[in-house]
């Protein structure tokens, strides 16, 4: 039996990369520090239904991702989400019309990178500190002190800073990684017993600590009693509060919230408060993947590409091109 790939990071682009690598024929190992699958695009189980927490929906521009898509939704895992969009601005909402199409994971985000994990061997809450070259192979190190291993290569499909330290054993690749600079954000969900007096089911929003709102359950598939919203602080907000307690971030944005949705707003029944310390790339690049192919190593990730859900899928995608091109050499 061949010996397998490691990939570190279960998000959307090293979900991507197992599944390119596995359809060719590769065994693959995956690794990540979270309890379950999907990394920004993981979604929380709450008294309040499924929340999407991180990203809220997502296009398809690329050809390759738009067939993809199409694939998921005749399975059932993605849906078309259409909804009443406002812009905020200038202290007043004003509906936001466009041709967009916006699709989301059904029933939650997450329920994607579930489907793509399928049966792939995954350790999950296993945190990589270290990796490292054998005398033939790469091994891994956990934060436990536990070796992995041995794997004929090893792709980190993680945020920048955190893939930085993971390829020191190639310091370009590592110097190209810590160049990216990641922006953080807060995200809140609020849940209300009544509906709120409002057609808004989605915002963008500037001139206020918020960038985004939107209203969970009009997604496909939220089946919830409660009407439940997530709102996401913009960058230069989170930066300023990264520290905050839960609580007052909740109130903070409850209280941004309460001023421009133009109804009146309750107390919520439920609240809950997640900080993604690495949301998003402050800029995106044009690398599409990482790769020392002679070393065999690889990094991936929307930061190597468009910052978006498709560019971290496509980012998965030529990592594992890259690597399939250099075995058939």
């Amino acid at each position: 039996m061949s010996t397998p790939i490691a990939i570190i990071g279960t998000g959307l682009a090293g979900l991507s990369a197992a599944q390119a690598l596995h359809a060719a024929g590769h065994a693959v190992q995956l690794f990540d520090k979270s309890r379950g699958s999907g990394g920004r695009m993981a979604s929380k189980r709450s008294d309040a239904g499924s929340l999407d927490l991180g990203a809220q929906y997502f296009t398809a521009r690329d050809r390759r991702f738009t067939e993809v898509v199409q694939q998921w939704r005749d399975r059932g895992w993605v849906a078309e989400w259409t909804p009443t969009l406002y812009n905020f601005r200038n202290g007043g909402l004003t509906p936001s019309p466009d041709e967009q199409v916006r699709w989301v994971g059904t029933p939650r985000m997450s329920a994607i990178t579930r489907a793509l994990l399928g049966a792939l061997p995954v350790n999950f809450a296993c945190r990589i500190t270290e990796v490292f070259r054998g005398e033939q192979h790469w091994g891994l190190q956990d934060a436990e002190g536990q070796s992995h291993g041995p794997f004929s290569h090893v792709i980190i499909a993680t945020p920048a800073p955190q893939a930085t330290a993971l390829l020191a054993a190639a310091p370009k690749l590592a110097g190209a990684a810590a160049s990216v600079a990641m922006e953080p954000t807060w995200a809140v969900a609020l849940a209300f017993e009544r509906p709120l007096d409002t057609p808004v089911e989605g915002c963008f929003v500037q001139d206020s600590p918020l960038d985004w709102l939107a209203r969970n359950r009009t997604k496909p598939g939220r089946e919830t009693t409660l009407d439940t919203w997530v709102l996401h602080a913009s960058s230069a907000w989170s930066k300023q509060h990264l520290d905050l307690p839960k609580e007052a971030v909740i109130e903070e944005l409850h209280g941004a919230f309460a001023e421009l949705i133009g109804c009146a707003v309750p107390a919520p029944v439920f609240s809950l408060a997640h900080r993604w310390l690495y949301a998003r790339p402050a800029q995106g690049h044009e690398w599409g993947a990482l790769a020392d192919a002679d070393l065999g190593l690889y990094a991936c990730g929307d930061w190597c590409s468009s910052g978006r859900v498709e560019g971290a899928w496509l980012s998965g995608q030529e990592a594992a091109r890259r690597l399939i091109e250099h075995l058939g050499r």
